[in-house]
């Protein structure tokens, strides 16, 4: 189990340290923000698309431990079983973090950044901890 706990950690900081790159980059102007001029129908687009994906992903990564089918799998196989559904989960939340990162800085559009916000509020709700981990999968 502590294998799975550091390649979960792993998959908790790298978006983390991934949109802090990002940040960095963009203002130090290595990368030149708001270079992309979007046509406004494209960025109404792409917006609402992240829009509906970002409130979307939050509460299905905060209860995807609590539906029956991962249950039993975590109850059957308990390592391989918190390795692939502790990944998805990290990765449901950690993707929409960094493109909405990236996003912001590409076309300077705050709604992105409040996103990025709220996911980056949302990470230590599912951060993989060994006591958690043991206790999703009932090896207490």
């Amino acid at each position: 189990m502590d294998k799975v706990v550091k390649t979960l950690k792993v998959y908790f900081y790298a978006p983390i340290v991934l949109a802090l790159l990002l940040v960095v980059l963009y203002e130090t102007d290595m990368i030149l923000p708001g270079s992309i001029r979007m046509d406004a129908n494209l960025n109404f687009l792409i917006l609402s698309l992240m829009e509906i994906l970002t409130l979307a992903v939050i509460p299905a990564a905060l209860y995807l431990f609590k539906t029956k089918k991962v249950r039993e799998q975590l109850v059957l196989n308990p390592v391989s079983s918190m390795r692939r559904y502790g990944i998805l989960r990290l990765l449901m939340l950690g993707v929409p973090l960094v493109a909405n990162t990236d996003l912001y800085y590409m076309s300077m559009n705050t709604a992105y950044g409040y996103m990025a916000i709220v996911l980056l509020i949302v990470m230590p709700f599912v951060y993989p901890s060994k006591s958690r981990c043991e206790e999703e999968t009932g090896k207490d």
